[in-house]
């Protein structure tokens, strides 16, 4: 059939004229809740944006504490006799409670994801105030460790002693005495257990002071209202430190706590 010419001489053919349809404005979900930002279409896709910013600063992370992980299995392999007298130095149950102590917190912090997501205000607070006080009662435990060891003279530097390794009959110890050379090398071990539980715990406190500021917005309700975002990627970090504990205390505590006679 032959097209149809208007009187204004256009071809009414519908391949090169198609029929008008009105525009229609899909409505995105910008600004739905007042956190999202306008640079991302979706709230969806501004939470994928943050969790994945997140997982990949924790993957530097464990580049970072792997680095000393690797630094302290090397050196101990080549001082294996300091390393292991340095060790016995360390308190097992004082590291054992702390350890209870970062799982509880780590356990509070997963309850208090789940609070936010179900929107109960008051547990979240209550969580979040929970995880910060077994955060503190870790670090004062951390606090007493160092303490010892500055009363005992094993903090790397110029008042570092090796008296108790050279000689500890003399202190009450069960342990073969280290020629001075060697009991030099406890001065390694120390180095690094203040290296890697001292980022540890910084990292604590870093977590502690976020903490303090998500328990102050929890408390104006801005996590229950649907953007959890914040309470669940600052979980991943809290969870994070945690597991890093859980390598340094087998690692600096329990391997090889006795000499191999």
């Amino acid at each position: 059939m032959d097209n149809a010419i208007t009187s204004t001489g256009m071809t009414t053919d519908p391949t090169l004229y198609p029929p008008y349809t009105p525009a229609v404005h899909e409505e995105h979900e910008h600004a739905v809740l007042p956190q999202h930002r306008h640079h991302f279409e979706t709230e969806e896709q501004q939470r994928e944006a943050g969790s994945f910013g997140m997982w990949l600063f924790l993957l530097t992370e464990i580049m970072f504490f792997g680095g000393m992980f690797f630094a302290y299995l090397l050196y101990r392999n080549w001082y294996y006799e300091a390393f292991v007298v340095a060790s016995n130095q360390l308190s097992v149950p004082l590291g054992a409670v702390n350890t209870a102590i970062l799982i509880t917190s780590g356990f509070c912090m997963a309850l208090g994801v789940w609070a936010a997501e179900v929107r109960q205000k008051g547990l979240l607070v209550v969580m979040l105030l929970l995880t910060t006080f077994f955060g503190f009662i870790f670090l004062g435990v951390k606090a007493d460790e160092y303490h010892e060891k500055y009363e005992k003279h094993h903090i790397p530097g110029a008042s570092f002693s090796t008296a108790m390794f050279v000689n500890p009959a003399a202190y009450g110890l069960k342990e073969d005495p280290l020629s001075p050379d060697m009991a030099q090398k406890t001065q390694i071990f120390f180095f690094l257990y203040f290296a890697m539980t001292g980022m540890h715990a910084l990292h604590m406190i870093i977590g502690i002071g976020i903490l303090a500021w998500l328990t102050l917005r929890a408390h104006r309700g801005d996590f229950t209202s649907g953007y959890v975002a914040p309470i669940e990627n600052f979980g991943l970090y809290w969870h994070f430190v945690d597991i890093v504990w859980i390598f340094l205390f087998p690692l600096l505590y329990l391997i090889n706590r006795h000499p191999l006679k």
